[in-house]
């Protein structure tokens, strides 16, 4: 029998537009052209000045013969033409690709080199490293300064020309470099249907609208701002930039512009929770924290909502756009004591409602973990949200989606609920004497002690059991603690096989988004010098 809906029932442009944040900057500038769209320290705009400006910019790229299949870079702090680039360059139908500010200029002649970068906009504190970068690597390609310079680049532009349209969602929007701890850095290619929908993922979960104040806390060029640049305009929001991360302009900014939202890697939370705020600042309406990366310990997430945030949990990658999944919050959890409430929260949870599916698998047979809490085996992703591979690296992308999934390479754990809590890194167990420890289960108890502010476990080489667990710890301004009071500190609340045999005292190595550099903590762990 033939199916009766199989004829007639085609898309056509009236019933089918292909999905791009960049129709998100349209709406904002329709529905909200005089609404501040940017503040930028001393500068603010609108909606329908963000909208021109990113069109002279579009328009000015295309100018220059950069479009399909051409890579912009873009070297900046937190600011508005960061903001202006993540629509102008895809309008001109480029890939946008976002420089980690804090790289060597080796690496950053790396990645200009292998995206081949046509165009670089930069902002002039880091024009040296840019151009160090481009000499190493022998990649010539103009170079734009940000401010009197660029502003002559959207001169060349007209923001009434007609700019070509997207015809294929799958086209590639964005082009990220992995941190590249193991070797050179990975090129994360993430297409446009990816970014609109996770923009509105994130626009749900954060309960984004078009009174939030959004802080730029995190960096911009941190997986595209994990979709927030996209998010908050598609809401008709208002951006914040903050160009670095001091608790001072934090407490600043919220009281200033009436912040609602911002994001952090755990290390910004903590700084937040421990600092000392100015003697008026004082939090007189709900700010909503989004935090990622490593789990939070929950000593910190109670920190944070006793000094009056609300946190919420999200888990993501530079291949997954940034978050996909998110510690969906219970209203019966509110009755819950604070320690019961911190821990559920500093699961990873579930998916977004952009993302398909997530599993917690074996690694090597793909099987299902059974949902207790105790099995552990990697996080396994799949859905729209997922990037398109990683560019020029066939072999990592058929790696990295071998059996229909995508591999994080995190390993966690299923609880009888759904939700899904992230235990560690695959290369950051620590095997001894051939039972499986988790890092982070050292350091949650570590975060408890209230004389350390932070801490990292790491493996250190063992002779006796192959490994043993390794403790860097910072301690809070004047705080005193020796190694084996942290030792019996773990002893008395775990295991004691998974207790720290090795404590080292000093500031924790960090990359530039605030993740602390354990392969750097491994190495100094492996070091033979007397602890």
């Amino acid at each position: 029998m033939s199916n009766i809906y199989e004829q007639g029932l085609a898309p056509n442009p009236a019933n089918y537009q292909p999905l791009s944040p960049i129709s998100f900057l349209r709406r904002a500038a329709l529905t909200f052209p005089d609404k501040i769209a940017v503040i930028d320290e001393t500068r603010s705009y609108s909606y329908r000045k963000l909208d021109e400006r990113a069109r002279r910019l579009a328009s000015a790229l295309i100018g220059r013969n950069i479009g399909t299949g051409h890579t912009v870079a873009i070297m900046a702090a937190n600011s508005a033409a960061m903001i202006e680039a993540h629509f102008g360059v895809p309008m001109a139908g480029a890939v946008l690709n976002c420089l980690n500010i804090r790289l060597d200029a080796a690496t950053i002649g790396i990645c200009l080199a292998h995206g081949e970068a046509k165009l670089v906009l930069v902002d002039p504190q880091f024009l040296d490293v840019v151009e160090t970068a481009l000499q190493h690597s022998g990649h010539e390609v103009p170079v734009i300064v940000i401010g009197e310079d660029y502003e002559a680049l959207l001169a060349e532009g007209d923001p009434a020309q007609d700019l070509p349209p997207l015809v294929n969602e799958w086209a590639p929007i964005s082009l990220g470099y992995t941190s590249g701890t193991t070797g050179d850095p990975k090129g994360v290619v993430c297409h446009h249907r990816g970014a609109y929908l996770n923009a509105l993922g994130n626009a749900l979960e954060a309960r984004l609208s078009s009174t939030s104040v959004y802080l730029w806390t995190l960096p911009m060029f941190h997986c595209n701002g994990w979709c927030y640049i996209w998010a908050v305009t598609a809401v008709g929001g208002t951006h914040v930039c903050l160009r670095q991360v001091e608790t001072a302009a934090i407490f600043r900014k919220i009281k200033d512009h009436g912040v609602t939202h911002f994001c952090g890697a755990p290390v910004v939370l903590n700084m937040i929770a421990r600092a000392e705020r100015p003697d008026d600042w004082r939090l007189d309406h709900p700010v909503d924290v989004l935090t990622g990366g490593a789990a939070p310990p929950s000593a910190i997430i109670a920190a944070m909502e006793e000094a009056g945030f609300r946190v919420t949990h999200l888990y993501g990658l530079t291949e997954s756009f940034g978050p996909a999944l998110v510690c969906a919050w219970h209203e019966e959890w509110n009755e819950l004591p604070l320690a019961e409430r911190a821990r559920l929260a500093a699961r990873q949870g579930v998916t977004f409602p952009t993302l398909e599916a997530v599993t917690v698998a074996d690694p090597d047979t793909g099987a299902d973990c059974p949902a207790d809490g105790q099995t552990m085996g990697e996080i396994f992703l799949r859905g729209n949200t997922i990037m398109m591979g990683y560019l020029k690296n066939p072999e990592a992308s058929a790696k990295a989606f071998a059996g229909g999934w995508f591999h994080t390479g995190d390993l966690g754990v299923r609880h009888p609920d759904g939700y899904v809590e992230v235990k560690d890194r695959s290369k950051d167990i620590i095997i001894s004497g051939g039972e499986n420890i988790s890092s982070l289960e050292i350091e949650e108890v570590l975060y408890r002690h209230p004389a350390i502010l932070e801490a990292a476990v790491v493996a250190a080489p063992d002779v006796t059991w192959g490994e043993h667990p390794c403790a860097f710890i910072d301690l809070k301004k004047g705080a005193e603690l020796s190694a084996e009071a942290v030792i019996q500190f773990c002893r008395a609340n775990m295991a004691h096989f998974k207790a720290p045999r090795t404590v080292i005292f000093g500031p924790l190595p960090k990359t530039s988004t605030g993740k602390v550099q354990k392969y750097e903590l491994r190495r100094r762990a492996a070091e033979p010098i007397t602890r």
